[in-house]
């Protein structure tokens, strides 16, 4: 965080208190509305991913339990790949004293900015065990060797 204002006379000290740098830190703020609110879960405002790259390829994993491979669409446009879900499920049950009718709905939406060195057409998505694996090669112009140094003699 930067400083708002600092004493300008021999510059030293600050002219605001901390209390400046902790009204804007936005992450002290999510962590005090968790604990005034523990029944939402802030965790699940933005899809967690695993990213790995290495030479030949870039690999996404995405933790989503309770959907399956048919609910999630999986777009490539402009070097920006969305990954979106959205699930339904009712259930009614009838009996002569009761009648009971449960829904639910779930959705995610996850965007990643990707380099230009992609090979877009071979791009592979699975969904095994909750997890969605998603395995985006490199063509092969962006794999370079490593950086050699050159001893000036």
């Amino acid at each position: 965080m930067t400083q708002l204002a600092t004493r300008t006379r021999n510059g030293n000290g600050r002219l605001f208190p901390k209390f400046i740098d902790d009204f804007f830190n936005t992450d002290r703020f999510l962590i005090d509305l968790e604990g005034s609110f523990p029944n939402l879960n802030f965790k699940n405002i933005l899809p967690e991913a695993n990213i790995v790259e290495n030479k030949k390829e870039f690999k996404i994993e995405l933790a989503e339990p309770g959907l399956d491979k048919k609910d999630f669409k999986i777009e490539m446009k402009n070097g920006i790949l969305t990954i979106s879900a959205e699930k339904e499920e009712e259930t009614k049950t009838e009996d002569e004293n009761y009648l009971s009718k449960e829904f639910s709905y779930s959705s995610l939406h996850r965007t990643f900015a990707l380099p230009d060195n992609l090979l877009t057409d071979k791009i592979d998505a699975k969904y095994e065990n909750g997890v969605l694996k998603l395995k985006l090669p490199k063509s092969e112009l962006s794999i370079q060797e490593p950086v050699k140094q050159i001893k000036v003699s």
